[in-house]
């Protein structure tokens, strides 16, 4: 155990925060574990000071100093602010690794029980749609750039393998939509498949994200370690905290090279605020990995088998599992939990754990070196308000007096010119794919400004996308119908 006191930011959260925060607070300062806390605040109380982030300066700074932040849920208030403070703590500090954590509890009665579940959800955490870059294309057609990097996939995958090894894990699965998504989802697909034998102790397979959730429902005993992209994992780990008993039961560690954030990832449940009923464990369990992260094993273990033995005997049971009007108080069972530190539970063994390497890869921008690449063409999106013919006939005369010619239009997705058997309903934003007449030339960025010019000259529009080809590959898919 440390002799020297280690520095940890708390953030006690909004609504039911403090009172999860301070019986983790209690519980590890009764383990016996050194710490000096450093109290600062984000969330509502923040928006409200008319701080926009939801962040001040002070917790930032806060945060650089101890490298580590164990907070409670933080509000994301309606009607002013900016984005979530969670959001902003995690992209703020680089925290690409949202590791989410589920196991069968003793004595919390599921349709899973007796199932042996035990896994966890890995889940790239800055980037994807959650980069939350969003434009209103035409004012009845809005975008969400869904944005997936190497770099990211990369930290992602090896995050995960390096997890199962340090958990004494046996296999990771990846999820991805890649059958869709081919570039984007694809991208994690097959960063996966490149690194996955650098990882030969380590069973490795790829699952499409829609049969994961499928297999997760019938048959989630199959699972050790699943990594995935962010909207994916969002949603695939609330489904597998339901399984063993719900968010109250969920620890969460946001894990990057520089900090790591530690919380539960339910809300902030005002309504039971201050009432000394809700169940702290999911913040008690980001508790303990964040003493596993800051190298306090033993305590951790102590802490996590006197939850279990708590839970196990049920003499201690919290309001959501048994009923609030039966239920005992936050306090009585985080006084449960002290007086069985030492005691291990009946049906339930703590993993041996070791320290998680974090992957150290390259802080250049550029991760990826073509050895070959070229423009091709671009995308031009239009507002139009007409049929697709008469666009097209409009745009092809455009083209004209250009090297590019239309090669085709498509409307969310679908071809409609040159127009086929049948006709989708059409929105007015229309995507127009010029290819170079030259198909062995590379489009200059004055030939594409060029083309930019004729098409504004007669038409609105909004969106404009290079067509590349990538060491021979096509950087770009084509439309549903397009040849």
């Amino acid at each position: 155990m440390q002799t020297t006191k280690k520095a940890v930011t708390v953030i006690p959260g909004d609504g039911i925060g403090p009172e999860c925060i301070n019986a983790a607070i209690q519980i590890i300062e009764a383990a016996g574990v050194n710490i000096e806390w450093e109290e600062r605040h984000a969330g509502a109380r923040v928006f409200k000071q008319g701080i926009a982030s939801g962040v001040p300066v002070d917790t930032i700074e806060s945060i650089k100093r101890t490298r580590v932040l164990l907070k409670g849920p933080l509000e994301t208030p309606v009607g002013f602010g900016q984005k979530s403070a969670n959001v902003t703590l995690r992209k703020l500090f680089e925290t690409y690794a949202n590791i989410r954590p589920v196991r069968e509890f003793p004595g919390v009665t599921t349709p899973y029980s007796g199932r042996g579940i035990d896994l966890v959800v890995v889940r790239e955490n800055v980037e994807d749609l959650y980069a939350g870059i969003e434009h209103m294309q035409t004012p009845g057609v809005a975008q969400c750039l869904k944005l997936i990097s190497r770099k990211g996939c990369e930290k992602i995958v090896r995050t995960a393998f390096e997890f199962a090894r340090a958990e004494g894990r046996k296999s990771v699965a990846c999820a991805t939509k890649a059958n869709i998504m081919k570039l984007t989802e694809g991208f994690l697909k097959k960063t996966f498949e490149e690194i996955a034998p650098e990882y030969p102790d380590i069973e490795s397979w790829h699952v499409i994200i829609d049969n994961c959730a499928h297999q997760l429902v019938k048959k989630p005993e199959q699972y050790d370690v699943i990594v995935t992209t962010n909207m994916n994992g969002d949603i695939i780990s609330d489904l597998t905290s339901g399984l063993v008993g719900g968010l109250g039961f969920a620890p969460t560690a946001n894990l990057g090279n520089d900090v790591a954030i530690f919380e539960a990832v339910h809300g902030s449940a005002p309504k039971y605020a201050g009432k000394d009923v809700i169940n702290p464990t999911a913040v008690i369990l980001s508790a303990v990995m964040m003493l596993r992260h800051i190298g306090e094993f033993e305590a951790a273990a102590r802490i996590e088998n006197a939850v279990m033995v708590t839970i196990e005997e049920g003499e201690a049971q919290t309001g959501d599992i048994v009923g609030y009007d039966k239920g005992v108080s936050t306090s009585a069972y985080t006084k449960k939990i002290i007086e069985n530190l030492g005691r291990k539970p009946a049906k339930y063994q703590v993993r041996d754990y070791a320290p998680i390497k974090l992957p150290n890869v390259s802080k250049s921008p550029v991760f990826v070196t073509p050895k070959t690449r070229r423009v091709i063409g671009a995308d031009i999106f239009v507002e139009w308000g007409n049929d697709a013919e008469a666009l097209g006939k409009s745009i092809e005369k455009i083209a004209e007096a250009t090297p590019f010619r239309l090669k085709m239009i498509s409307n969310r997705g679908t071809k409609v010119y040159p127009v086929g058997d049948t006709l989708p309903d059409c929105a007015d934003h229309w995507r127009c794919r010029f290819v170079l007449r030259d198909t062995g030339a590379d489009a200059s960025q004055e030939q594409l400004i060029g083309l930019l010019g004729a098409v504004s000259a007669g038409h609105r529009w909004m969106h404009v996308e290079k067509l590349s080809e990538i060491d021979g590959e096509l950087g770009y898919t084509m439309a549903q119908g397009e040849d």
